[in-house]
Formats: C-alpha cells, sequence, structure tokens
C-alpha cells in the first residue's frame, strides 16, 4: 500500500505546535521564534516533510517565482551575473524561471510564455525589451528590471554600468599612449551597452582630433569576433589597437591574432575589452579592461525587484554605475 505524504499537520502534531506555526518555519517571511523554530525542523526532519511550495502559493495568491531572461549564456559576464542574482533571489525564497532568447536577445518569441508562467518579476539580463512588451508588464503590474540594458521606455527599472564614459576612457587612453589607427569590434546593433560604449569611444576619438580606423561587428560572440578580427586585419596598414566591446571578444581577438596572423599583443596591437570577467585576469592575456561592478549591479537590480513585488506597484527607477579601468598587459605604453 503505498505511504501516505507527510503533511504539516502530522509535523505540527508531533512538534506540538499549530499548523500555523509550521508554515511560518518553513515560509521565508515567517515570524517565529528560534525555539519553536528548532522544535519544528527536528519533527520535520523526523518525518522527512517536505513543505509543498506550489500548495502555499495557491493559498498565499504568490507564486514566489522571478522570470529570468537571458541570452548568450556562453559569455561568462552573464554567467556570472546569473549566479549572483540565482544567490540574491533564493536566499528571499524566490524561485527563479529561466527563459532563454535567441543571441540578439529579442524576447519576442517568450513574451507570451513569460507572461503566462506567473511569475511576480522579470529580471532582464542580455535581453532587449520591446516597448509592447513593457507596456504589456506595466498594464498587467509586473515588475520588470533590466540589468546591463536600457530602453527608452519609463516604465520599467534599469540598472546599468556607465558604458558611455567607460567607452570614452578608452579612446582617451589608446590616443594617449600614442595610438593613431584604432578599430573598434561592436557586439550587436540592438544593444544599448554596445552603442553607449561606441558612442563614448568615438566622441573620446573626436576629442584627441582623430576618427576610427576601422570598425567591425562580433555580436558578443567568440567564433563572430575571429571572424571580424580577420576582415580587420584583411589588408595593411592593419589598425595599431582593437577596443572589443567585451573580454569575451578581447579574448577572441587576442587569440586570432597570435595563432593566425602571427601579430604579438601589444608590441604589434594593443587590445582592451570590457566587462573584467576572470578570464581577463589569466598570465595569457593580460587584458586591459573596464570592470563592470556586478556584484553592486545584481543587488541594486534585486533589491528594486523585490521591493517592487512586495510592494504590489511599480516605481522605476534608473541606476548607472561607475565603471573602473584595470590596467595589466594588453596595451603597448607610449615609449
Amino acid at each position: 500500500m503505498k505511504q501516505r505524504p507527510v503533511t504539516s499537520r502530522d509535523v505540527a502534531r508531533l512538534a506540538g505546535v499549530s499548523q500555523s506555526a509550521v508554515s511560518r518555519c518553513f515560509s521565508p517571511q515567517g515570524s517565529i521564534s528560534p525555539k519553536t523554530r528548532e522544535v519544528v525542523l527536528a519533527a520535520a526532519q523526523q518525518l522527512g516533510y517536505r513543505p509543498n511550495t506550489i500548495a502555499r502559493s495557491l493559498i498565499m495568491r504568490s507564486s514566489r517565482t522571478v522570470a529570468v531572461v537571458v541570452s548568450q549564456l556562453d559569455n561568462p559576464f552573464y554567467a556570472l551575473t546569473l549566479a549572483r542574482a540565482s544567490r540574491a533571489f533564493q536566499s528571499e525564497g524566490y524561485h527563479l524561471l529561466l527563459f532563454l532568447v535567441s543571441d540578439d536577445g529579442d524576447t519576442t518569441g517568450v513574451m507570451s510564455e513569460i507572461l503566462q508562467s506567473q511569475a511576480e518579476g522579470i529580471l532582464m539580463l542580455a535581453a532587449t525589451l520591446t516597448t509592447p512588451f513593457a507596456q504589456e508588464c506595466v498594464d498587467r503590474s509586473i515588475p520588470v528590471v533590466m540589468i546591463n540594458r536600457t530602453v527608452d521606455f519609463m516604465g520599467v527599472s534599469q540598472v546599468s554600468s556607465d558604458n558611455y564614459h567607460g567607452g570614452y576612457w578608452v579612446g582617451s587612453y589608446l590616443a594617449g599612449q600614442g595610438h593613431r589607427r584604432m578599430a573598434f569590434l561592436n557586439g550587436l546593433a540592438s544593444s544599448s551597452t554596445g552603442a553607449y560604449r561606441r558612442r563614448g569611444f568615438l566622441d573620446a576619438l573626436v576629442a584627441q582630433g582623430l576618427a576610427c580606423w576601422a570598425e567591425e561587428s562580433g555580436e558578443y560572440r567568440f567564433d563572430k569576433a575571429c571572424e571580424a578580427t580577420r576582415r580587420l586585419f584583411a589588408q595593411k596598414p592593419y589598425p595599431d589597437a582593437v577596443f572589443a566591446a567585451n573580454d569575451h571578444m578581447a579574448v577572441a581577438v587576442i587569440e586570432t591574432l597570435r595563432a593566425e596572423l602571427g601579430l604579438r599583443v601589444p608590441e604589434d596591437v594593443s587590445v582592451i575589452g570590457f566587462d573584467d570577467t576572470p578570464v581577463a585576469a589569466w598570465p595569457s592575456y593580460r587584458l586591459t579592461t573596464l570592470r563592470q561592478p556586478v556584484e553592486e549591479m545584481v543587488t541594486v537590480a534585486a533589491d528594486l525587484l523585490l521591493a517592487q513585488m512586495r510592494e504590489g506597484h511599480l516605481s522605476p527607477v534608473q541606476r548607472t554605475l561607475p565603471v573602473v579601468p584595470i590596467l595589466r598587459g594588453s596595451v603597448r605604453q607610449r615609449g
């Protein structure tokens, strides 16, 4: 005969407490004394009790879930961001529903699935939020926070790093080290991060009386960045520096220059990235880059989304956090 599943009533009976005390014990926001919690947990362990989160969500009319929308998980920056976001929400008792979108970050194909998921909030990582989707979220009172993306829509919260001034620093720094043929390797045309980094870089060059020597797109992908590097160096004179819009592509540039073209970094070509992912510090790359404040970005975004979900209304916030230049060995210094 199949054994009857253990219920919270069984735990309450063994622990000598009320059933509501058992529910509070397993609720992240529940108020219960340390002594009672200890007794309840001991009884639950003895009986092999596991709380039914689905049943609780139906009773409380709360799914305790957050939809996380992400693309390009092969990019180390977003893998790190997702890991930190997971810890932040799980510590508050929320489960994450992961939605993968196309490489260009377009959410159109999964929009209906996200809205049908009954998630209490949406966290966007490296995904493009269309204005109609954003408006529908606002109409349904679903809080949305974007990390490392910005949109021209004031109904959603946005947390990003200072991409413009990061790009401006790169242009100024390379020019200051004597470079004159500086190329830019962009990510995606639809990416706000790449657009701001590009604009800052070009503005810095103009301020120095220079212009971008060449420009290609690597779509934030390793293989595409390798192809773009081949195009940048298809004919002489070669660029004397390459600014890649993220570290993932910068590493691809270095690998292609060394392995295929026989060029040295930084003696022949300087390379700068953006993000400061762990690979940037590897001895074989020693990549000069811009560090994005991942921990702070995730903390701010998680706090915003949690507050909006708990308050039950939208109060959009736009936050821009500073980036920090990390000087290593991939840029040739002025003699």
